[in-house]
């Protein structure tokens, strides 16, 4: 939808970036969340709490609930379900710079994906534009060289199944209510957390305490502890993504772009403010260069 007026272009503006300042505070409790139980508890309890809240969205008038194709609908849901379950492990264990940097390397997907498998005709500038991504992603996550850890994989998974959600999701789910597209990802997410939670029920594995655990925890009982942090994420992923649609129904996305990017500065910043994480300057300039790279391939695409 085309935006109106210079008003409804700072509206947008401000509520993507209200949205991205939402889940930058939100998901640097995760880590917090990860002390008391795992990611799959995680999953399932978020839903149980999440799916009433986006029923209400529907009644509210912000969408509808049956979707046009169930087929389109259930695989983007479970592509972007399988990114998200990357993303929150990676949260579980390492910075949210880290996290968001490889969950952020999407676009760069997104172009390869379609340059490559759907052979489309990619230009100069968003070639140079995935170099310099790939170089920002390397300065955030400063792998060592001398010992390879296979953790610093997780979030570029995360970013790798986010693209493809995001291709289906242009593709397939276009004329697709936003709401019946949210409450399918969160449904899915639950369900793949029931289905890990009743593998681990009968094979279990030995969880290490704390946040190192958080992967292979099954169930916790009780989880007192842990529902402050589960009710703050369905509360607040739920109020950040209706603001996240009502922009985009405000603006183009190749205008956003360039506010969604703000997120790598609320995590961060939150981050070091409330549980004192701290980038060096190559990071810093790795998140840069991988919000460049980002902004110049929508820009480029729009």
């Amino acid at each position: 939808m085309q935006p109106t007026s210079q008003g409804s272009l700072l509206s947008a503006a401000m509520l993507m970036i209200a949205a991205m300042a939402i889940i930058g505070v939100i998901d640097n409790y995760i880590v917090v969340l990860a002390e008391f139980i795992g990611l799959w508890q995680f999953h399932v309890t978020r839903t149980l709490v999440a799916l009433p809240l986006i029923a209400g969205l529907s009644l509210l008038g912000l969408g509808g609930l049956r979707p046009l194709r169930y087929w389109a609908v259930l695989l983007r849901a479970a592509l972007l379900a399988t990114a998200m379950m990357f993303y929150f492990a990676a949260l579980g264990f390492m910075p949210i710079a880290q996290a968001l940097a490889g969950l952020f390397s999407s676009p760069i997907f997104v172009l390869l994906i379609t340059a490559l498998a759907l052979r489309k005709p990619v230009g100069p500038w968003r070639i140079g534009a995935v170099l310099l991504g790939f170089v920002g992603i390397l300065l955030v996550l400063q792998p060592d060289p001398n010992a390879f850890d296979y953790r610093m994989l997780i979030p570029l998974c995360g970013g790798f199944f986010y693209a493809l959600s995001v291709i289906v999701t242009r593709s397939l789910c276009a004329e697709e209510s936003t709401v019946v597209l949210l409450g399918a990802a969160i449904g899915t997410l639950g369900l793949f957390g029931g289905i890990a939670l009743l593998g681990l029920s009968l094979f279990p594995l030995e969880a290490a305490p704390g946040p190192e655990g958080f992967v292979a925890r099954g169930w916790v009982w009780p989880m007192t502890p842990a529902i402050p942090f589960v009710l703050l994420q369905a509360v607040g992923s739920v109020v950040a993504v209706y603001m996240l649609t009502k922009a985009y129904q405000l603006a183009e996305p190749s205008y956003l772009s360039v506010f969604e990017y703000s997120i790598m500065i609320f995590g961060p910043l939150f981050a070091w403010v409330a549980f004192g994480q701290s980038l060096n300057a190559p990071q810093i300039l790795g998140i840069a260069l991988i919000a460049c790279a980002g902004i110049t391939i929508a820009l480029r695409s729009g």
